[in-house]
């Protein structure tokens, strides 16, 4: 065995200790032969068999590695990976040997390892800010963050409050008459009966009734609970009413027990925490503030599904809902997430700017805005259905071809689809990570930060962090039920669970639009493809196509790049000519550029505005690169000058990636093939998967 001193003079460079992967610390024990292995003194005298008092069911085993069923182990105390020797238990907890050895101690009141820790009063919190602390600072005993008098040793990596030192083994509470609790670990991570919430991290300790399956957490045990709740949110006094049956919470919906509170002029029983809920909220899932009510009358909407997880809502318990839509949440989705939503405190406060961005010159009859004026257009629009007359154009805000009812201009080449009118000028979008609404412009190149394609059209725009999401993305992922030209049934947006797009065959997207009634989702960029589109091969309407009855494997050929298609997913198809076409083929990389769009960004390339064109006929050499265009490009009218659109990016569109990272900084080339070289590696969008290759 070797002390601090000969430990120093016998590394060799290796320092983890052989058992549990920490640093090797005195007193510990070496190989005679210097071969670098290494062991603490605790896990060398690791018993091979560990009886808990946290786990008195079953055994804890040492094993030298997990199971081999297993993909990866986690350790169910602190939640961290196990990569060597673990203590196993039949039932499937799995503990690290200084974890499982740490919780013994504190079940036989050994706290030996923790004499050289001083007691202090540092105040330390996950809220101070210090990087360091945040993962540290947290009280294994009960997890909450380490304030007042503590055990903390950011060392050796346990940390306890002095309180949670002299906790009781077993005690009895009035919550639970039946039996004594007794302290444990929460191996079947159940609710606590008090609060109701399950601990996140780890399985944590907590007082629990294995035969009753009853468990509470360690602070909800000792905390005091007040007779009376007065809160500003709420007009009445909520009073303490303790019983030993379940309830449902009329301010959340969500099962309570044991400890509620009520008000007797309402006639309503609540969690605790329930009795401070927040009367207004604004949510980055809606445009509009949110309201909290206790009873809705179910005739006021039309639709009771949570826009979020798209479960009914019971009216018969408090719900969030919109005054101005037929909108309702659940509260446990609307306040699932901290940074998705704020408290309004002052309900006189006005709302974001969500009013139209339209100015309405004339009405039909039925209703409709017949002749409007737009802020993003100089002249007024008209109201038109006749799509048959306009099927080779384009809406200008998302760039899809015109269908159903659409806006006009009749002075020049300007088309808005109806819904894309109707967006507000400020936007709320779940999915933007900023804190800012986002902001509706146009005018502009950009890359859509959801789909990652290249567009000029509308798009709403963060005033924080400048990034821009294109209005196709905006719709697509905009929550609550929509209708589907390709399904029967209504489908939901939803984006907890990741899954398969019947269009394109991809797995593993996050944000899919699922049927309810069948086996039938669609990811959200392949939820704005076109329904009819053109192509130069054809001269007639292409219409996407959602399933080939074709059965003869040789027609399963994409008739513009000759190559195998999959008969099972999406693909545009022309009944006059009975051709069949990929998606990408038909579409492009550069679908969402308009033919005709006058571009002024590059200036400081070339000191004319640029077009975006297509030449069919001939195919023009790239000032830039030299090589011919035979996608899209850019030409100036005035002179002689052509530019692919991929090798014009760069200068336009600033390079994401870290220093390190893009190629571009580090190749010796001229300026311009610089710009194409990274315009490709960054900015192409993947023809296998609709999404920019960031490498």
């Amino acid at each position: 065995m070797l002390n601090q001193d000969q430990l120093i003079h016998n590394q060799s460079g290796v320092t983890d200790c052989s058992r549990c992967g920490e640093k090797v610390s005195a007193p510990c024990f070496c190989c005679a032969e210097n071969c670098g292995f290494y062991l603490h003194k605790v896990c060398a005298e690791a018993p091979l068999e560990l009886n808990h008092p946290f786990h008195p069911h079953h055994p804890l085993l040492l094993m030298q590695k997990p199971p081999s069923s297993y993909t990866r182990c986690i350790c169910d105390f602190c939640d961290k990976t196990c990569e060597k020797f673990i203590y196993h238990c039949s039932c499937g907890l799995d503990f690290h040997i200084k974890c499982a050895l740490f919780t013994f101690n504190i079940a036989e009141n050994n706290l030996k390892e923790l004499e050289h820790v001083a007691l202090q009063h540092p105040l330390i919190s996950t809220e101070n800010g210090d990087e360091k602390l945040k993962d540290a600072a947290k009280c294994f005993g009960c997890w909450e963050p380490l304030v007042k008098y503590t055990h903390f040793s950011p060392d050796c990596g346990f940390n306890l409050h002095e309180k949670c030192t002299k906790l009781p083994f077993k005690l009895n509470h009035v919550c639970h008459r039946k039996h004594p609790l007794a302290l444990q670990f929460n191996s079947e991570r159940l609710s606590c009966k008090i609060c109701g919430e399950t601990c996140q991290e780890g399985i944590g300790l907590v007082y629990g009734c294995s035969p009753c399956k009853f468990s509470v957490h360690i602070e909800c045990v000792s905390a005091s609970l007040d007779l009376v709740v007065e809160d500003k949110r709420h007009e009445h006094p909520f009073n303490l009413f303790t019983r030993r049956l379940s309830f449902i919470c009329d301010a959340c919906g969500v099962e309570g027990s044991y400890a509620s509170y009520i008000c007797c002029t309402c006639n309503i029983m609540v969690h605790k925490k329930c009795t401070s809920m927040p009367r207004i909220i604004k949510s980055k899932w809606h445009d509009h503030r949110l309201f909290h009510k206790y009873f809705l009358h179910i005739e006021d909407f039309r639709v009771l599904n949570c826009i979020m997880c798209n479960d009914e809502v019971s009216t018969d318990h408090g719900s969030y809902y919109c005054s101005e839509c037929d909108v309702i949440f659940h509260v446990k989705c609307a306040m699932k997430k901290k940074d998705s939503y704020e408290i309004v405190e002052n309900e006189d406060e006005e709302s974001a700017d969500v009013s139209s961005i339209t100015k309405v010159l004339e009405w039909n009859d039925a209703g409709e805005a017949t002749v409007i004026e737009h802020i993003m257009h100089i002249h007024r629009l008209t109201l038109s259905d006749r799509v048959g007359e306009y099927d080779n154009k384009c809406c200008d805000g998302c760039l899809l071809p015109i269908s159903d009812s659409f806006y006009y201009c009749t002075q020049c080449d300007f088309f808005l689809h109806k819904v894309c009118v109707e967006l507000p000028k400020v936007k709320q979008a779940w999915h933007h990570p900023c804190q800012s609404s986002l902001v509706l412009t146009s005018n502009e190149v950009f890359r859509c930060v959801v789909c990652h394609y290249l567009s000029k059209a509308f798009a709403y725009k963060c005033e924080e962090c400048k990034k821009s999401a294109c209005l196709r993305c905006i719709i697509a992922l905009t929550p609550g039920a929509r209708t589907y030209l390709g399904h029967k049934h209504p489908v939901f947006l939803y984006t907890e669970n990741r899954g398969g797009c019947v269009a394109c065959g991809r797995n593993g997207i996050k944000w899919l639009l699922r049927c309810k009634d069948c086996d039938f989702s669609v990811g959200n960029v392949c939820y704005s493809l076109p329904i009819i589109s053109q192509h130069k091969s054809d001269e007639h309407l292409l219409l996407l196509t959602y399933h080939d009855d074709n059965s003869y494997s040789e027609n399963h050929f994409c008739d513009i790049c000759e190559e195998r298609r999959d008969p099972n997913l999406w693909f545009y198809h022309c009944a006059t000519c009975d051709t069949s076409t990929h998606v990408n083929c038909v579409l492009g990389k550069y679908r969402f550029l308009k033919l005709g769009s006058i571009i002024e960004e590059y200036k400081d390339i070339h000191e004319h505005p640029l077009t975006v064109v297509k030449k069919i006929y001939y195919y023009p050499n790239c000032s830039f690169c030299s090589e011919p265009c035979l996608d899209l490009a850019l030409e100036c009218t005035g002179c002689n000058f052509f530019v692919h659109a991929k090798c014009l990016l760069k200068a336009g569109l600033q390079c994401n990636m870290e220093p390190e990272a893009c190629h571009c900084r580090d190749q010796q080339l001229s300026s311009s093939a610089s710009f194409a070289w990274c315009a490709r590696m960054v900015f192409e969008p993947n023809e296998a998967t609709n999404f920019a290759v960031l490498f």
